[in-house]
This record gives structure tokens, sequence and C-alpha cells, in this order.
């Protein structure tokens, strides 16, 4: 049966219908409260009684895209997320960036166990989409996303979302491998510069391959249950490399979803350091704002330099003196690990008390000056920690920026979430190194479609999406690696010829 109502405000009608759990094509449901299940024909009529929705246009939906008042599309389903933000376990940047919008599939990629989740929409639900509505905004192009969103089930049928366990298994016993090692050669041998040099590689493949690990955890890839999947990462990210989880995921989850989008993927903007894409370079330049001399970023972004006096200019000030400012070749990506990672993960602790991550990061320095105090002392301790960190800086700033710096950022298009991951990422060609370098980040633009899948079997995915790219005439970029590597040098080059044109432009 059909009941109207007016909605206050908008005169709009409402319809029945059942609950979430049924589906369009009126398959039986059952209301989980012991109701018989119903089947819908041609020519019965369910009289059951049913959940009253409110209708609502994509018109009115977008309005509803501010901080103190958010609602998104999920299934057609229209939610209110305002209070739940605060409570969101990714962060409630991720939902405010999504507020007014359709958040299908950014949500399918980035729930494993959509049952679980649902369970938390329920009673955010407020509505749905009118029957003469689409299930996206109308500037996307359905037709591609209904084929992303087959190719999705595709890859579910094919298990591609079945983690191996075997293969994390031994991904996790080279870390600890090589940490025992290094330990075991420094109280075997001494510590004299040669065993130095040695475990300090040792430590540098622990580091680095720990961060590659603890992002498939944070990304619930590893483990089908999400609470060992936390600990892992706890356990990685927190005791073995003494960073914070909560800070790292926040920023992470706000790039996965709006990828180099700027300002909402906090990746398109690192500080007063260096300036990438179109955007920010073009902005600064005509505001006169030069806390560095950015026409040399794309060189000092592999430097570390010395500080020297200058001045802040500003046209707001009328080219008044400010404050000293930094010179080129001052910072570089050696120190943005242990420098601009560290300082920010502190931070983010300190101000949002999070006990639980300082408890975790203190006792990766108090494993370390137990393991390497004896032989170094607190200082030589310290200076061993750091200089891994020194070392592992670049290899981290490589492998997560050849993906991203070198293509398009953008202010907020409001894309449909394949054209807006296949256009922000690309690919670099595999082998078992590049695999092994880039802990399988070599396929980008797969871990951007599908993050929760286990990486072990982006290669497998790889020719599907590509095989989607060209029937749908969008870029599908792989690269071989040192080119990938030469692309950062290009984009920030690029960035700071933006920057240094409108700076210097009467």
């Amino acid at each position: 049966m059909t009941l109207e109502d007016k909605q206050a405000g908008n005169g709009r009608k409402s319809q029945q219908y059942l609950d979430e759990e049924q589906q369009a094509n009126a398959k039986p449901v059952t209301t989980g409260r012991g109701e018989d299940s119903v089947k819908q024909g041609a020519d019965e009529k369910c009289d059951i009684p049913r959940k009253v929705l409110k209708l609502y246009s994509w018109q009115e939906i977008r309005r509803h895209n501010h901080e103190a008042d958010q609602w998104l599309v999920i299934n057609r389903k229209v939610y209110d997320v305002t209070e739940w933000a605060k409570r969101h376990p990714g962060g409630h940047k991720v939902l405010n960036h999504y507020a007014g919008e359709d958040a299908t599939d950014v949500f399918r990629a980035m729930h494993p166990k959509l049952d679980i989740v649902k369970k938390y929409l329920k009673p955010l639900l407020i509505g749905e989409l009118a029957p003469e509505e689409p299930s996206q905004e109308r500037n996307k192009n359905a037709q591609l996303v209904e084929d992303f969103q087959e190719l999705r089930r595709t890859l579910e049928a094919m298990n591609m979302f079945k983690a191996n366990w075997v293969f994390f298994f031994l991904h996790l016993a080279q870390i600890l491998i090589s940490e025992t090692l290094a330990w075991l050669m420094v109280w075997y041998f001494g510590n004299g510069w040669l065993v130095t040099i040695f475990i300090s590689f040792l430590l540098l493949i622990s580091q680095t391959q720990s961060f590659f690990l603890q992002h498939d955890s944070g990304h619930l890839s590893v483990f089908t249950n999400s609470k060992w999947n936390h600990l892992m990462q706890k356990f990685l990210m927190s005791h073995l490399k003494g960073l914070s989880i909560e800070w790292w995921n926040s920023r992470h989850f706000q790039h996965h979803v709006k990828t180099n989008i700027y300002p909402k993927d906090p990746d398109t903007d690192v500080g007063p350091l260096f300036l990438v894409g179109d955007i920010k370079p073009v902005k600064y330049g005509k505001k006169k704002i030069k806390y560095i001399d950015y026409e040399k970023q794309h060189l000092y972004f592999y430097l570390v330099g010395e500080k020297r006096p200058g001045t802040f200019i500003s046209v707001a000030s009328g080219r008044a003196p400010r404050p000293p400012r930094l010179r080129p070749a001052q910072v570089g990506i050696p120190l943005f690990v242990p420098l601009y990672f560290n300082v920010k993960s502190i931070q983010s602790m300190y101000f949002q008390r999070c006990w639980a991550d300082i408890a975790w990061v203190s006792s990766f320095y108090i494993r370390h000056f137990i393991m390497f105090g004896p032989f170094y002392g607190i200082f030589g301790t310290l200076l061993l920690i750091y200089g891994v960190k020194f070392l592992e800086s670049a290899w981290t700033i490589f492998v997560t920026q050849m993906s991203h710096i070198p293509m398009k950022i953008t202010r907020e298009e409001n894309r449909d979430w394949f054209s807006t991951q296949v256009l922000a990422t690309c690919n670099v060609e595999q082998s078992f190194f590049n695999d092994w370098f880039t802990g399988h980040l070599n396929f980008q633009i797969e871990h951007h479609l599908f993050p929760t899948m286990p990486r072990h079997n982006y290669h497998k995915v790889a020719p599907l999406v590509r095989s989607l790219c060209a029937k749908h005439g969008l870029p599908y970029v792989s690269k071989p690696l040192l080119e990938a590597f030469g692309d950062i040098f290009r984009a920030l080059k690029k960035s700071a010829a933006l920057w240094r044109d409108a700076y210097y432009e009467t």
C-alpha cells in the first residue's frame, strides 16, 4: 500500500518502502524481526507495513554539504552523518569531503565488511532519492559507474579480496629477521663502523618494509577480523616505527577518498616547503608568497642545507619585511621522515591526547635503548635510530610520491570514483624487485580503486582495470621505475615555473 504526506518546507511526497536490506529486484526478504518473507510478483501486493522514507532530489542534497550539516547518498539512500562524523573511525574530514555527494563507490571501497558498517548506517537514514532522480549526480558517467560496479562484483566472485596468509607471514618474517639479525651482529661483532653501516641497512629494510605492511593492515587487507588488522598496524607503525597510527590514518584516508584534490587531499599541501600541481603555485605566486625560493624546489627536494636570513613578502603588507625565511636546500626528502613525520606525529598525539599511541610509540624507543643502548649509549642509539630514518625517508618518499605528484591535481570536480582515481594515479612496471622495493605500490591505480584488496592480487586485476580504461577512453599510465622517479623532479620544476611566472607578473 502507499502512503503520502507532505514534507515540511518542500511539500514533496513520501512513499513506503521495505527495510534497507530489500533489493531493487524485489527478491524475497526478511525484516529481521521474525516476519515471513514476502514475495512480490507482477500481480501481487505487499501487505506488510513498510518504513516511510522521504524523497529528496540531488538539488536539495547538495545544499547539505557543510561541516554543521552533512548529508550523503549511498545506494540511493540519504543519510545525515553530521553527528556521526565526530565518531567516524576514519576521521570526521573523510565524511565532510563527501557531504552533499554520492558516496556509494567510496563507501564500498573503504569498508570490507558491509554487514557490520550497515548497522551504523541504519540510525542515520533519513530518506532516499526520488524515483525520477539518477543514482549519481547528473554530471557523472552513469555507464562508467555501472561498469566499475560490475567489475568489482566480478573481482569479488574471483576471490580477489581474499588474503594469502603465507604472503603476509613471509613479509612479517623478513621484518623481524632483519631486526633480530641487526642486534645479533652488533652483539657478536661489536659496534665498529663496518658493523654499524651493515646493521643500518638491515634496519633500513625492516623500517621501510614495516611501513608497507602497516599500510596493508591499515586498509584491513591482511586479516578478515578488523581488530587483528588494527593490532597489527599498531605493532608495525607504532612499536616498530615509532609513529602515531591515529595521525597516519586520518591523513591517509583523506588522501584516498579525495586523491589529488586540492586542498582536501593533505598530500597536495606539504606546508611552506614545496608547491605541487598547478593550483597552489599560482595562488602563492599571485599573493607574492615566498617562504622559500620555489624556483629551485626541484633541486632542494634532494638536498639538505643551511638556514640563511631572508624576508617574507606579501601583497597584503605592501612588501614589508617579515621574519626570516628559509633559503633553498635547507630541507629535502632525507628529513621528511625523521623531522616532518615525527613532528606531526608527536603534535597529533599530544593535542588529541592519544595515550594508547603514546604508549606504543614509547615502546619503540624503549626497545631500541634495550637492544642497542649497551653498545652505543643513549646518544649513539638516537643517532642510529635517526640515521636509519634519514635513509628510509628517501626510499619512502620516492615510492609514495612517484605515482601522485606528476599526475593531475585539481580542485573538487565531483567526478565518479573510477575516473578520480585513474586520473590521479599511475603505475610502475612490474618486476620482482619493483614489487618488493615499492611494497606493491607500483600498482597504485589498482590500490586506489580497491584499497582493501590484498596487494598480492593487484597484478591479476590490472588487465581488467586497463581494459575498462580503454573502453571509456581514460588513460592507464604505467612507467619504468627510474622514469617515475624522474617525473617527480620534472613535476616540481613545472610547478616552480608556474609560481615564478605568477610571482613576477606585473
